[in-house]
């Protein structure tokens, strides 16, 4: 992980799905562990998805608050 990847979750949006046009670190969590159980996609999206998972699964994606104030 590197620092400019937790910038882009919360400027980057989801391009597809149901979720379409939401940030990446607003999706919610069940939707997150969806594409954990099923896979990621691949790419830079998968890998910003994968992440954010990680984030919501051990109660750290109120770290990104600061980074929403930029």
């Amino acid at each position: 992980m590197n620092p400019e990847d937790l910038q882009r979750l919360v400027t980057v949006t989801m391009p597809y799905g149901k979720y379409q046009g939401r940030l990446i670190a607003d999706l919610p969590g069940n939707y997150l562990n969806w594409f954990a159980r099923t896979g990621f996609p691949p790419g830079e999206i998968g890998r910003l998805l994968a992440l954010m998972q990680e984030m919501d699964h051990n109660g750290l994606a109120g770290l990104l608050a600061p980074l929403r104030q930029r």
